[in-house]
Parts: C-alpha cells; sequence; structure tokens
C-alpha cells in the first residue's frame, strides 16, 4: 500500500478530515523514529481498531533531560517509513520544530500532570514527563485522532497520557498495546542497540528478575523483601539500579498484596551507559 508523508499541518489536517468523511474512524500511534518490530506491532492494532491509521515521527527536544542526548538520538526516516507503510499505516506525519513549537521551545505553553509524574521515571528525570505530556497533546490537537496506540513498555508514560485524557475530556480512546520481546524476553527498545555484545547477554535479567517479583509475592513474601532481592539480584549482575518496586495499577505505593489484587512491578535500570526499562502486570 502507499503511505502518504505529509509535513505541512494544512495537508494533515485535510487527510485527516477526508478520511472522516469517508465514516472511516481514524487511529494515532505516536513515535520518535528509528522504529523496530514493537513499533510495527503498534500500527497492526490500530488498523485492527480503525479504518485510517496516522503515525507521527518527532524526536521531541522538551523531553530529554540535560544529562540526555538529544543530538544523539538516531534519526532513520527513510526505513522508517518503509516499515510503517509496510505495516499497514495510512499516513505519517513528519513535523519539524518549528511546526511543533511555532513560538519555539522556550516560549511554549507547557503540559504538567500532577502527583503520578513525581515517582519513578518522573523523580529519575525530572521534567521528562511535562515534555511527553506537552508533544502528545500537540500531536493530539494536530492529527484529531478518535484512537491513540501507546506501547505498555512505557507504563508510566502511559498512566501519564491516560490521566490527561481524562482530566481534559479529550475524545480520544487511549489502548495500551502488550510489550513486544526478543527471544531472550528483553523488550524491545531502540536503546538496545547501545547494548554491546555482552551487556545483551545480560539485560534479559530484567525480565527474568520482574518474573522472580512475582513468584515472590504469590509465595507469600512482602512486597519490601521482594523489591530488595530484585534491587540485588540486578545490582550482582552489573545494573545500576533506578527503581524495582511492586505498585499498585496507579502506581501509587503498596504496603501488602492480598490474594486476588492486581498489581505491577516495574523495573528501570542501566548497563553502562543504556537505561533500560520494563515492567509486568499481574494478579496475586
Amino acid at each position: 500500500m502507499s503511505i502518504s508523508v505529509i509535513q505541512d499541518l494544512q495537508a494533515l489536517r485535510e487527510t485527516v478530515s477526508a478520511a472522516k468523511a469517508r465514516g472511516q474512524r481514524v487511529a494515532f500511534v505516536p513515535t520518535m523514529g528509528n522504529l523496530h518490530a514493537g513499533h510495527f506491532s503498534l500500527i497492526e492494532l490500530a488498523r485492527q481498531n480503525a479504518g485510517f491509521v496516522v503515525a507521527s515521527i518527532f524526536v521531541n527536544p522538551t523531553q530529554f533531560g540535560p544529562n540526555e542526548d538529544f543530538d544523539r538520538y538516531p534519526r532513520t526516516p527513510d526505513a522508517d517509513v518503509q516499515g510503517l507503510s509496510a505495516a499497514g499505516c495510512d499516513a505519517v506525519w513528519m513535523p519539524d520544530v518549528a511546526t511543533m513549537y511555532p513560538m519555539g521551545v522556550e516560549r511554549a505553553v507547557q503540559m504538567r500532570v500532577p502527583v503520578i509524574t513525581e515517582t519513578l521515571d518522573g523523580a529519575h528525570r525530572p521534567g521528562h514527563f511535562d515534555g511527553v505530556a506537552t508533544v502528545v497533546c500537540r500531536l493530539f490537537n494536530q492529527v484529531q485522532p478518535d484512537v491513540a496506540i501507546f506501547g505498555r513498555k512505557d507504563y508510566q508514560q502511559l498512566a501519564v497520557i491516560r490521566a490527561m485524557v481524562r482530566d481534559l475530556a479529550m475524545p480520544i480512546e487511549i489502548i495500551g498495546a502488550p510489550t513486544r520481546r526478543e527471544d531472550s524476553g528483553l523488550a524491545l527498545s531502540s536503546r538496545n542497540q547501545y547494548l554491546s555484545a555482552e551487556q545483551r547477554l545480560t539485560a534479559p535479567l530484567i525480565r527474568q528478575t520482574l518474573q522472580a517479583m512475582e513468584q515472590g509475592l504469590r509465595a507469600g513474601e512482602s512486597v519490601e523483601s521482594v523489591q530488595d532481592n530484585a534491587v540485588k539480584c540486578l545490582q550482582q549482575a552489573g545494573f545500576d539500579v533506578d527503581y524495582a518496586v511492586v505498585r499498585q495499577p496507579d502506581l501509587t505505593e503498596v504496603a501488602s498484596v492480598a490474594a486476588g489484587q492486581s498489581v505491577v512491578a516495574l523495573i528501570a535500570a542501566r548497563l553502562g551507559s543504556t537505561r533500560l526499562i520494563d515492567n509486568s502486570e499481574f494478579t496475586r
């Protein structure tokens, strides 16, 4: 199938309006490019939920912290467009920074979702989720989708987007897509390419540790013990651990987990300079 590559906002709105005039539901998948099979699975899920699928490719400067290299982020637009087309995407929105932030990044209106952004990744990457919420809100306004697809690997990001959409009464259905994994169990991520061959052998321990956390809780271990064991296991393998925690689905802390209670285990840890995240939702 042919795919439309759009860089002009008026052209984007005309394309989406035409799809809606044909009676098609519009699904949206926002990305920063450098796409992999996990991203393409989001397109496939979008296709199942809508007649017209739009993806965006925009490396957003406002979600990078002072010690995170915005310029280093890999950009592979030609390969991305080919992959999106093969996955069933109808149009790709590729704005430049001036289109996304017409008043400039420093003078841009900012979005902030309180409370949920102040823990976990929000605590370790100050300002990150403000940048995410800001750009996603702008993208939603530009694309005007009926449904948007986000991966569950970025669990906190998905929760932030859901909170923003709910609080602002945006008429958009948010769907969380299952995490795609390598055969080793390592969650697919653009950051995986930064891992050395030796680190790639170690990285799947994150998934194994999440499984051990679930097994420990099912066996009646305390939340504190499960978390402490997870941190020790990862540290012994060479990870620099930001957190390895058990939380309620809304990311509030949980002192104990009763039988039948749903929780999520979340890990963020670095191997060398590469920061990896993963999570596991389960019911004890």
